[in-house]
């Protein structure tokens, strides 16, 4: 062995929960995700020593090959996979700053900086149970995309799709997940909803904002690699309203506004009179459950351009 191969304890750990994080991420049970691990350590030291030294981001393959194990147990599970259903996170609780959203190459490059996924013990069981429903490839890219922050093209070599393929199939898993947790609200209880949220949201009021979210509520922030935006969901009254009060703190030229998204209405944000937050709220026993944050520029285009007329039925800071 060459000296050149040993690496500090610190990474080694950290590299292996963040490993335990996708595998459990995506197969919801602590048990499956360990056998992952050590299935995704296996192969790593069945390669010759020449094929591990031309690998230049280690972890990176690593993490491409737990994603490979996870979507074939997805795809084909068996009562011999020893699936255990969905399980509490406990002992799979990362330290503080693990790190997520590496790209998964291999050869020369640079990788991607380090990002936070969620909080440690975040991962929430109805989230999980949701999961569920998704198809394996579609549960695969909503993970490594939404709560992982992983580049596309590394999404893509685990999912085994093109880039926009795997865009699509994300896109698909969000649409099922907003379906499963929101339940019919008239508009006149979503209007009321979506303005109590912004008034919060103006006054800084952090319970007052936790109040109007479920206990278990999720956040999702998507900035498409394109903004510096929370790489992984957000979960708890909590957090989810700090959260939102930390990305809409005032500031001079700064609007939010309420307005139809998606059919419902959510809130949008402005700098300067461009949008830079589009804001929609999924909604069940008059309590908001899910936060959907786009701030990806590319998505925002449509939002940005020329108003043809001016309503003026906007509510303004």
């Amino acid at each position: 062995m060459d000296h050149a191969e040993a690496v500090p304890i610190a990474e080694l750990v950290e590299e292996r929960r963040y490993l335990l994080d996708v595998a459990y991420w995506m197969l919801g049970s602590p048990g499956e995700a360990e056998r992952v691990v050590d299935e995704t350590y296996r192969r790593w030291y069945g390669l010759s020593d020449a094929t591990r030294e031309r690998i230049t981001l280690p972890r990176s393959w690593l993490a491409r090959t737990a994603g490979g194990f996870c979507l074939g147990r997805l795809a084909t599970p068996t009562p011999a996979d020893g699936f255990e259903g969905i399980e509490r996170a406990e002992g799979i609780e990362r330290a503080e700053g693990a790190a997520g959203g590496e790209r998964a190459e291999e050869g020369a490059g640079a990788d991607t900086a380090v990002q936070p996924v969620a909080s440690p013990g975040a991962v929430s069981r109805v989230v999980l149970h949701a999961l569920d429903c998704l198809s394996p490839a579609e549960r695969a890219a909503f993970v490594l995309n939404d709560v992982f922050g992983m580049a596309p093209g590394a999404i893509a070599d685990i999912v085994g799709r093109t880039e926009p393929e795997c865009a699509e199939l994300a896109d698909q898993a969000r649409h099922s997940l907003r379906r499963r947790r929101a339940r019919p609200t008239t508009p006149a209880q979503q209007d009321a909803l979506a303005d109590a949220v912004r008034q919060a949201c103006l006054g800084e009021d952090a319970d007052r904002l936790a109040s109007l979210l479920c206990p278990d509520a999720t956040a999702f922030f998507d900035g498409g690699g394109k903004v510096r935006a929370l790489a992984g969901p957000v979960h708890g009254d909590r957090q989810v309203a700090h959260s939102l009060l930390t990305l809409l703190a005032q500031r001079p030229r700064t609007t939010l506004t309420t307005h139809s998204v998606n059919g419902a209405t959510g809130l949008v944000a402005r700098y300067h009179h461009q949008v830079a937050a589009v804001i929609s709220l999924d909604v069940a026993d008059r309590r908001v459950v899910q936060v959907w944050v786009v701030l990806n520029p590319d998505k925002l285009r449509t939002w940005n351009r020329p108003p043809t007329v001016d309503t003026g039925s906007d509510n303004h800071r």
